[in-house]
């Protein structure tokens, strides 16, 4: 089961359901995304065979591989389909050695920023979760620092403004065919020689929408490992007064919701509680750069980057992705583990599950989150970096079969 690579837009070429159809636009991208997009079309194929819900996917190639092979990041009318024929998004991962376009950006930027900022994707959601039987690589050495009860928080990173709000916007133009977005000439006094910078522009709205979906997700969670539902705001508004603003602003939303313990940590503490006091944490809401930064931390928690899903969501779409790059040195090696991506789909499945209303969605996302637990708490089958040796396909096919298990018994 390989995806197509020769540039074109190929709409239902794979599984289909006998009665219902949602459409997945499916961006496999760079390296070992494209391997685990494969195993995350397994997902979708075993929920078509063994329920009525179909999956009719558009493949579109994009990216830096891509780009080097063609001359283009991805076909024309891509964003378009995205845009107007999707009802989610899956991407693999972007960024390929060497793939750099004309102003220096990276080739394939304009598929996920541009579709981030264009799509008005505002929250980025990342589930830091350990799974019963994953041990964590540290120093060098595979052991089972954290008990799995310890683990289950959820980071909302603003994600269509803060420090990189050019680079989103220059993206997002350059996918719908805009004139390139530049940021305002400003001075630096007492600076000297060449300087370049970035704006960090936070804005009251587009924090108010973050915050806001962090506190109702919140609500509809369990709670953290110590039983408390709370959201914690994550800044540095000791200094800066884009953060200020951002705290500012979730003081005010707190009081909408006082069933809801609301707490504060400062960016640099916070590194620390994390891993020292996953336990404290169920809801974490914190702007752009400081979210990109803060969930890899956590993935240590859960097992590393490969056991890493992500969300993308606005209040009209949504893109999923495992947080992990491309990976180039392992591309093509069938090593990688694909349970980020197949965790994405699970992802994916939920939140069109309550947006459309559909207790078939909600209830194929639970039961991949339970394949998913299963196949790590018996531990026969794990790629290299949870301590094992098998490939990324046997991983994506067991799971896949484990799936097809579950939803036959119910």
């Amino acid at each position: 089961m390989q995806y197509p690579h020769d540039g074109r837009i190929h709409v239902g070429v794979f599984s289909r359901g006998s009665m219902v159809d949602y459409r997945i636009t499916v961006l496999p991208g760079d390296g070992t995304g494209r391997e685990v997009m494969t195993e995350a079309a397994r997902i979708l194929d075993a929920i078509s065979e063994s329920t009525n819900l179909g999956f009719e996917q558009t493949i579109i190639q994009c990216g830096g591989q891509h780009y080097l092979e063609t001359g283009q990041v991805w076909a024309e009318g891509s964003y378009a389909v995205c845009r107007d024929e999707s009802d989610a998004i899956l991407l693999g991962a972007i960024g390929w050695p060497g793939a750099k376009l004309e102003n220096g950006d990276m080739a394939g930027g304009e598929v996920i920023l541009g579709l981030r900022s264009g799509l008005d994707l505002y929250a980025n959601v990342r589930p830091i979760k350990l799974y019963e039987g994953v041990k964590h690589k540290i120093h060098g050495n595979f052991s089972q620092q954290w008990a799995p009860d310890k683990v289950d928080l959820v980071v909302l990173r603003e994600n269509t403004e803060g420090l990189y709000h050019s680079l989103l916007h220059r993206s997002a133009a350059s996918a719908q065919g805009l004139a390139e977005y530049e940021p305002p000439e400003l001075e630096f006094p007492g600076l000297h020689g060449e300087v370049a910078w970035d704006p960090r522009p936070i804005s009251k709205f587009g924090s108010h929408r973050l915050i806001e979906t962090g506190f109702r997700l919140a609500g509809r969670r369990n709670g953290n490992p110590d039983g408390e539902t709370v959201v914690h705001c994550v800044d540095k508004s000791n200094v800066t007064r884009g953060c200020q603003l951002f705290r500012k602003t979730f003081d005010e939303v707190a009081l909408t919701h006082p069933e809801i313990k609301a707490e504060h940590a400062y960016i640099d503490a916070f590194t620390m509680w994390l891993v020292r006091n996953p336990e404290w944490f169920d809801v974490v809401v914190t702007t752009n750069m400081f979210g990109d930064i803060v969930t890899d931390l956590g993935s240590v928690l859960q097992g590393g980057m490969g056991m890493a899903a992500s969300a993308n969501v606005g209040d009209e779409h949504g893109m999923f992705e495992p947080v992990h790059g491309s990976a180039p040195k392992y591309a093509g090696q069938n090593k990688v583990n694909p349970i980020a991506s197949i965790l994405s789909v699970q992802q994916m499945l939920g939140w069109l599950g309550r947006r459309k209303n559909d207790e078939a969605l909600n209830n194929a996302s639970r039961v991949v989150d339970q394949a998913v637990a299963e196949h790590l708490s018996e531990g026969k089958q794990v790629t290299y970096d949870l301590g094992g040796s098998a490939t990324t396909e046997a991983v994506g096919v067991a799971i896949a079969a484990r799936v097809k298990a579950i939803l036959s018994e119910q």
